[in-house]
């Protein structure tokens, strides 16, 4: 059975993962978590809970790709048409800003709303009648109660007379009907994969000492069986987590130095009573060029 890869989507050095699917095999089998970043289609204006798609530290991407079981790709320049098919083509499509949506795509996604509009109108005129039903004993006391004040004679009226004019008179605003919102591309355009051994727009951490260093500690870490996320708030490279985040809290905040990198003391300090605070341990990991690391943990004592 063929192995399917990964899709990693890189836009100005960031990468996503867009596909449901591709988020739970990256924390179910390879212990990586990333970080949702989407709003939710019924919530978009709250950030407490996001949804897709996830962005990837460039250390989780590059192990990703490394390990085979992901692939980076780009949005790649569509193939144009001949001229003469770009003419023919121009002339049909108008100046509605679809100019590479085929007009017959147009058609047929308009027919599905208006389909869509009347099974739902349908089914509001259904729930409508249903209400009606269940209250026709209330509505034919409330009416005679009425006419008694008006001194009219209480006829026999019955709920299906009094329900003769609904279904012309019903209203359904087209704003109130639900739409479908995909969460993925039915038709993705042409993708083209980025090599990440080489710098690119897409990929411009190669060759940066800074990813180099954090990267190797973040794949012994890895490697270690801790899951790993961003440690920038609490001021740190990475936090190390024992196991699910949703489920434990971080035991270590790493730190990531190259191992001739002069460290000041009073950052030291600073770190220090920072993982204190938040109890936490700090690792100040050194990575050398051969892979080897090194960790030193920090731990506030303070004066006795």
């Amino acid at each position: 059975m063929e192995k399917t890869l990964i899709s990693i989507h890189l836009l100005q050095g960031t990468a996503f993962v867009w596909s449901m699917e591709d988020v739970r095999k990256i924390r179910q089998l390879h212990r990586l978590v990333g970080s949702l970043v989407g709003s939710l289609p019924r919530k978009p204006r709250q950030n407490a809970r996001l949804g897709l798609p996830l962005q990837l530290l460039p250390e989780e991407a590059r192990l990703l790709v490394e390990i085979g079981a992901a692939v980076m790709l780009r949005a790649g320049q569509p193939e144009r048409a001949s001229r003469g098919q770009d003419e023919g083509c121009d002339s049909e499509r108008g100046s509605q800003g679809v100019e590479d949506v085929p007009l017959s795509e147009v058609a047929a996604y308009k027919q599905a709303l208006d389909e869509s509009y009347e099974v739902q109108r349908r089914l509001a005129l259904q729930e409508k009648r249903s209400l009606l039903e269940s209250l026709s004993e209330r509505i034919m006391q409330g009416r005679a109660r009425h006419r008694q004040k008006r001194g009219e004679q209480t006829g026999d009226t019955t709920l299906l007379e009094s329900q003769e004019g609904l279904e012309e008179n019903f209203r359904f605003p087209r704003e109130s009907m639900m739409v479908q919102l995909p969460t993925a591309r039915l038709t993705p355009g042409p993708m083209e994969v980025v090599d990440w051994q080489h710098p690119s727009p897409e990929w411009p951490y190669t060759g940066q000492q800074a990813h180099e260093t954090r990267y190797r500690v973040f794949r012994d870490l890895w490697e270690k069986g801790y899951f790993i996320t961003s440690g920038s708030k609490f001021g740190g490279d990475f936090l190390l987590y024992p196991g699910d985040p949703m489920r434990f809290h971080a035991h270590y905040i790493a730190l990531c130095a190259a191992p001739d990198e002069p460290l000041h003391l009073c950052d030291i300090v600073a770190a220090g009573r920072l993982g204190s605070n938040v109890k936490k341990t700090v690792l100040l990991c050194a990575a050398a060029r051969d892979g080897a690391v090194t960790y030193t943990s920090l731990q506030w004592a303070g004066l006795q």
